[in-house]
């Protein structure tokens, strides 16, 4: 008997359910815009016991007949995560029946997952959708060439999921991918970074992708960003604009480096903005 719960929200008729893959640590030197000493002391000030630690978060969709994984974590990855399989199993999910993976970008932390142990697809019977500017950026020759160490190696595990799961490959563009789920552009992050967006009877839900990746502090000073952002003042100007857009709408957001309870509202008091989590 399954007796594990997990965070859920139903969207219509989605049921949107966060899975947690676990953690990976990361400096907050990473972060610009911001003294580490001031990072720390927010995070200490937020309750967050270890700074450094990034919570990551996938997010599993059952509806309309489908059952969905958005983004697949890390899978072990320099031991980061490894936990979305064995909680999917405490979700009553098989791997075999996720016939729909939404990718909201192509790094590791996002889709090292996609992979099993044996280095084999691990979700063989899943179709793969990710943005087409997405794609084609970790397949060029010419971004590879002008890589740092750290991020050929991005380039290398971005290019092991395209070319293992090419026969489930789809590409889009923007807007409509299935009844009821739109692909949101969040440019900056990566090439072809996308939220989706659930909209079904009277409910919605954005997921936002990487839009933060330490909460407590990036909602708070949007214009702090991390080393892992391909066009830092880009990244900035959407984060704010979506903080701008999803407080003012009260929209439910859910994002794959938000706390493990998954789901939140932003509210805004003046010019600042702060993030609380959905019950």
């Amino acid at each position: 008997m399954n007796n594990v719960t997990f965070p859920s929200q139903q969207i219509g008729e989605f049921t949107v359910t966060a899975i947690s893959d676990g953690y990976l640590g990361a400096s907050l030197e990473l972060l610009s815009n911001i003294d580490p000493v001031d990072a720390t002391r927010l995070q200490h000030n937020a309750g967050v016991s270890d700074p450094s630690s990034i919570h990551i978060n996938c997010y599993l969709v059952r509806g309309r007949g489908r059952t969905i994984l958005i983004d697949a974590g890390a899978g072990g990855f320099k031991q980061w995560g490894g936990q979305l399989q064995a909680n999917l199993a405490q979700a009553g999910v098989l791997p075999t029946q996720i016939d729909t993976i939404l990718l909201t970008h192509a790094h590791p932390d996002h889709v090292a997952g996609l992979f099993n142990a044996s280095g084999e697809m691990a979700f063989p019977g899943a179709e793969l959708w990710a943005h087409q500017q997405e794609v084609a950026f970790w397949q060029d020759d010419g971004y590879l060439s002008q890589a740092n160490d750290r991020a050929r190696g991005n380039f290398m595990i971005a290019r092991k999921v395209f070319n293992q799961y090419r026969k489930n490959l789809r590409t889009f563009a923007s807007n409509e991918i299935i009844p009821g789920i739109n692909a949101v552009p969040l440019p900056g992050h990566t090439a072809g970074h996308s939220g989706f967006r659930f909209d079904s009877g009277d409910r919605s839900v954005l997921i936002w992708g990487d839009i933060v990746h330490f909460p407590q502090i990036q909602i708070a000073h949007p214009d702090v960003c991390i080393a892992f952002d391909l066009d830092p003042l880009m990244s900035a100007a959407t984060r704010s604009q979506l903080l701008d857009h999803v407080s003012a709408d009260k929209l439910l957001i859910a994002g794959m480096h938000l706390g493990e309870l998954g789901f939140a509202h932003i509210e805004r008091a003046g010019k600042n903005y702060s993030i609380v989590y959905a019950g």
